[in-house]
């Protein structure tokens, strides 16, 4: 099971790090017919950091089989998932686009997307699945479910 958590864990990591290579990409802070991206950049860093290093915590763990490290890795990988989820709910509004065209829109103007409007629905999908899976699996393997 560790094994599984590992992999799925990579493959989410992939699928955000794309995501962060686009958001920085289209994140143009000096343009001004571009939206502000509603991802604050703190819990971007924050999300990615304890993400690099909670995979390095879970590498250790299945190196050196110490179940302190099991469960550093699932406390880290819970905070991973709730900046996730905070940047989630951020990001659905922009997803859906606005209710209502804005002023600029109806003058001809309009504005582009926020950079993270550019993530396509799959990648958003595929990582929080896989995210979702990896919390559970590692839970199941600190608390010894299936063996290591």
């Amino acid at each position: 099971m560790g094994l599984a958590a590992l992999i799925t864990w990579f493959v989410a990591a992939l699928a955000g790090l794309y995501m962060f290579t686009v958001w920085l990409i289209e994140n143009d802070v000096t343009g001004r017919d571009t939206q502000p991206s509603q991802l604050p950049v703190p819990v971007v860093f924050a999300h990615l950091s304890l993400a690099i290093t909670g995979f390095g915590v879970w590498v250790a763990y299945l190196a050196l089989d110490r179940e302190i490290l099991a469960w550093a890795a699932f406390g880290l990988l819970a905070l991973i998932v709730l900046l996730g989820l905070t940047m989630f709910a951020r990001w659905i509004p922009v997803y859906q686009g606005p209710a209502t065209p804005s002023t600029q829109q109806a003058a001809g103007a309009a504005l582009a997307v926020p950079a993270e409007g550019n993530f396509p629905l799959a990648v958003v999908t595929v990582h929080g699945l896989l995210a979702a899976a990896t919390l559970v699996l590692v839970l199941l393997t600190a608390l010894g479910v299936g063996g290591r």
